[in-house]
């Protein structure tokens, strides 16, 4: 007999460490599920960094032409394809392994970079190294454990994002951050060591479907329902801990169905494109929990058959990603230019690839039962789970706060989604920024509620948490980005009016409020117009029906004192106060050239002071005003 080889060698020592783990109630199968739910985690940390990434720094906030934007996104896609003839040289499990270690040292650089071109980078990388992971664990990983390993590792994201209030790791400093962060990369190297390389591998259809699978998820399944309706003051707190605790539930109910297909398996199938087609009509919670298990039935199916060749399922998965990309692309470019098509298409089309999947895989085949995990034991954690993660969205809805003197301090900020100059999310920072002018007043533009192409993040929420205030969501493109008022002073009245686009593709809206000042009624016009020669008149007229009491309008017009727009809000009664005030520019933010963010004024309001800080959290700069109420 021979020497024995690096490779038997490595087997026979996982084979022995998992011996030692049997005896307990770990097995190589709950490893292999751990390792690839730990992977997609890390993974989908890099990916939430990549897309922002892409449109703030490489994009430019819409500088960068759509085509280059997208050839370099695809380069990071398209790259992973070369691990194919490598794996044959140098065996999958050596690619896997290469991947994960890729992975997790792309993933330790994120949390050290601040920003710039070095987070652009080491995520675009990092996406690669992802991919390269996947590719490997598509070679090697069981049938068993593929389904539940990637619905495991979606739901697992969902769940920490939720439960760090839509923040991640990635984007928070300190040590804590870190030693989380740490822990995850060990328990992952960890968890590969001891994972067996598998005889019966899943099919391609499973692996192509992660594409798909976690368009849809990100789509639908973290955010919606976070977003209040329009005019809303912000959760009842009750209410918010509740549907954080059914989302939590949703994503275990994914992962459930995806290690455990059921038996009415063209129920759950028929379910996926019915509740996708509904959720694009209208974001509805409820309809995003009975989403939850068809879209986690549909990954489980597609991955009960063997794989007949095994080396498709890797380039399916890239082949899978390509799709993801594609979709995301075309989805959100709809804000941007006109597609021919309705971007909720996108979505609907997802959800049939994703049902086709799954019927061609259960097709006169059997579910086999056996080995899945105990329904009890899997409640327990789900609800555990649940309501630690509401304990931690529970906040008191504070308080209205009415204002005894006849000024008050307005605050008017284009917040590009909370990402500032260097790519970073700085929601927290605008937040502790703002609460040092004391506004009585806070209006953003370009708010998020929970754009996948974005990270997911409820930018509003976060932001009055910090300032302590109530908010006012307004909807312009869809329900989840818009413009938003956030204030403790009384609101008598408050409105959100849909603007024309005028061949403009993003939708506007103009929020008319009505609030209290030294027991005087202000009537305050918050916009972001896309199209001021359509929209100028518009707004002007939503401004003069808040008449006779004063009015103010503000927000990023996207017009300059110049611009013949500026005279037809003039006309409405409207002046500029920042004018003889220095007349200070607010956009770009690093070198401000001219003034497009305003705080116009009516008869009955004086602006005491006004100032222009020059801070970094967005493209644009503040607009700081102190008002002064001179008559009813």
């Amino acid at each position: 007999m021979g020497e024995p080889t690096v490779e038997s060698t490595a087997r026979a020592e996982r084979a022995a460490a998992l011996s030692r783990l049997s005896r307990g109630t770990f097995t190589g199968h709950q490893a292999a599920v751990i390792a690839l739910a730990l992977g997609v985690v890390l993974f989908t940390d890099v990916l939430k960094v990549f897309l922002p990434s892409l449109i703030t720094l490489f994009g430019r906030a819409g500088d960068t032409p759509p085509e280059q934007m997208g050839l370099y996104a695809a380069l990071w896609f398209v790259l992973p394809f070369a691990a194919a003839p490598l794996s044959r040289a140098a065996g999958p499990r050596r690619i896997m392994l290469g991947g994960a270690i890729l992975l997790v040292a792309g993933r330790l650089v994120l949390q050290a970079t601040d920003g710039g071109s070095a987070q652009l980078y080491v995520a675009s990388a990092g996406v690669s190294f992802g991919l390269v992971f996947l590719y490997g664990c598509a070679l090697t990983a069981s049938r068993r454990a593929v389904p539940a390993g990637l619905a495991a590792g979606l739901a697992a994201s969902a769940v920490g994002h939720l439960a760090l209030g839509q923040m991640d790791l990635v984007w928070r400093d300190g040590p804590l951050p870190w030693l989380a962060v740490a822990a995850v990369c060990a328990a992952f190297a960890w968890s590969i060591r001891l994972a067996p390389a598998a005889e019966d591998m899943a099919p391609a259809g499973v692996w192509f479907a992660f594409g798909p699978f976690i368009a849809l998820h990100g789509m639908f399944l973290t955010t919606i329902g976070l977003a209040d309706y329009p005019g809303g003051n912000g959760r009842n707190p009750w209410e918010m801990a509740c549907i954080v605790a059914a989302l939590v539930c949703a994503q275990f109910l994914m992962a459930w169905f995806a290690a455990r297909p059921p038996q009415q398996r063209w129920t759950m199938i028929a379910m996926l494109p019915v509740t996708s087609v509904v959720l694009v009509l209208s974001s509805a919670l409820p309809l995003a929990v009975l989403m939850a298990p068809a879209l986690g039935a549909c990954v489980g199916m597609a991955g009960l058959p063997s794989a007949r060749s095994p080396r498709r399922g890797g380039l399916a998965l890239l082949g899978g990603m390509l799709v993801f990309l594609v979709s995301v692309f075309l989805y959100y470019a709809a804000y941007d230019t006109d597609l021919g098509f309705p971007n909720s298409a996108v979505p609907v089309l997802l959800s049939g690839l994703l049902t086709v999947v799954a019927i061609l895989a259960v097709r006169g085949g059997k579910i086999d039962l056996a080995g899945r995990p105990r329904a009890a034991r899997f409640a327990v954690t789900a609800l555990s789970t649940a309501v630690v993660a509401a304990a931690l969205a529970w906040q008191p809805l504070p308080d209205v706060r009415a204002r005894a003197g006849n000024e008050f301090t307005l605050v008017a900020y284009n917040i590009r989604m909370g990402f500032g100059l260097k790519g970073t999310l700085d929601l927290d920072r605008i937040a502790a920024w703002a609460k040092s002018e004391r506004p009585d007043v806070v209006l953003l533009s370009e708010v998020d509620r929970g754009w996948l192409l974005n990270g997911g993040h409820d930018d509003l929420a976060r932001i009055a948490r910090g300032l302590g205030m109530r908010y006012h969501f307004a909807p312009a493109a869809d329900s989840l980005w818009g413009d938003a008022i956030i204030t403790n002073l009384p609101v008598r009245q408050i409105a959100s009016h849909p603007l024309g686009r005028h061949d403009y593709p993003t939708g506007a809206q103009a929020q008319a409020a009505v609030v209290e000042v030294g027991g005087q009624e202000v009537g305050i016009v918050n916009t972001h117009l896309q199209a001021p020669p359509g929209q100028a008149p518009e707004v002007a007229a939503i401004a003069k029906s808040l008449a006779p009491r004063p009015v103010l309008l503000a927000g990023d017009l996207n017009t300059t004192p110049a611009d013949p727009e500026m005279r037809v809000l003039e006309a409405a009664g409207l002046s500029d106060p920042l004018t003889a005030l220095g007349n200070p520019s607010t956009s770009p933010a690093d070198a401000p050239v001219k003034r497009i963010d305003h705080v116009l004024v009516s008869r009955g309001l004086t602006a005491v002071e006004a100032r222009v800080p020059r801070v970094g959290f967005s493209d644009h700069l503040p607009v700081v005003v102190r008002l002064r109420v001179t008559r009813v």
